[in-house]
């Protein structure tokens, strides 16, 4: 079995990877060579931690494996980041455990990723302001990959907690980009883009917020009954999805398909958009992406990273 330490993932994925694996993978689940298996994530009554499984096979890949972690709300105090997780590939041939890959910046790369693809796709014409709803950890890797891969000309953002905005000024800065905190209304109604990336449990972008040409990218909610978008605001925009099955059930999408404003049949997987099956945004004012982070996403971008740190020499083999 191989082993790549978390400590060795910065120096082998690159955005430019993770882009292009997570578009792959995409691509790949609307052709049917690829599949998700039922997520496993649940509060496990300590520290307010959400602990669970994310897995798949791609058959196109070749890729077979799961990620086993979660979320610690609590890890500030012991100098940790909140999402904790390990990704295990397994040989799809034998059945064997082939590697076992650090997954913390994984998941930040990936899930930036999967919204700038989104963002790739579904964003309006001339898209040049990016709104960034929620600056915890996550925002930083989002607002770099949709900076990287957009044409983006200034950043606004607003947080539930304003002092922790310094994120997102000093990221935009570092992207040499101009960033103004605004509030809700105003983000709704400048921004071209916007990517919500918070740990929500009720609407913060209403329906009213959001005028003119937009695409949205919710990114926060994968458990039930996490929520960052007005209900009213997903049931005018077009829906686009990872995987419509999660999207319904632990995504942005749940409350809409639970309200049945919305059934499964008006969500359109990202990956049709990506194969030219469906023409995307169209004449649509308000486009979303329901981005629920899917376990192929995580097995694409560690199968990427083992191949790589083998052939740097950085990574460990182990006998078990």
């Amino acid at each position: 079995m191989w082993v790549v330490p978390e400590s060795e993932i910065a120096g082998l994925m690159t955005p430019e990877a993770a882009f292009e694996a997570v578009e792959a993978v995409f691509a790949a689940m609307a052709r049917g060579d690829a599949r998700n298996f039922p997520v496993v994530r649940e509060a496990i009554g300590h520290e307010d931690a959400l602990y669970g499984f994310k897995g798949g096979f791609d058959g196109a890949g070749m890729t077979l494996g799961l990620k086993a972690g979660g979320y610690w709300p609590n890890n500030q105090k012991r100098g940790l980041i909140n999402h904790q997780s390990t990704v295990f590939l397994f040989d799809p041939d034998t059945g064997r455990v082939s590697a076992a890959v650090g997954g913390n910046l994984l998941t930040a790369l990936r899930t930036a990723a999967a919204s700038a693809v989104s963002s790739k796709y579904l964003a309006p014409q001339g898209a040049r302001v990016l709104g960034m709803i929620g600056a915890g950890h996550q925002s930083a890797f989002q607002m770099r990959a949709a900076v990287r891969f957009g044409q983006f000309e200034k950043v606004i953002g607003w947080n539930p907690n304003p002092e922790m905005l310094s994120r997102l000024a000093d990221t935009a800065a570092e992207l040499g980009l101009p960033f103004e905190a605004v509030d809700l209304p105003q983000l709704g109604t400048e921004a071209d883009v916007i990517i919500s990336i918070t740990s929500a449990f009720e609407p913060l972008l209403l329906d009213e917020h959001v005028t003119g040409p937009t695409h949205i990218a919710a990114m926060g909610t994968d458990t039930r009954g996490k929520q960052e978008l007005d209900p009213a605001l997903v049931a005018r925009a077009r829906l686009f999805t990872d995987e419509v099955a999660q999207s319904v059930s632990i995504g942005e999408f749940q409350h809409v398909a639970a309200q049945k404003t919305v059934s499964a049949n008006d969500i359109t997987a990202l990956g049709h958009v990506i194969l030219g099956n469906h023409p995307g945004r169209g004449d649509a004012e308000v486009t979303i992406f329901d981005g629920t982070g899917v376990g192929l996403q995580d097995l694409a971008v560690a199968s990427a990273v083992v191949k790589l740190a083998k052939q740097q020499g950085k990574a460990i083999q182990i006998e078990i």
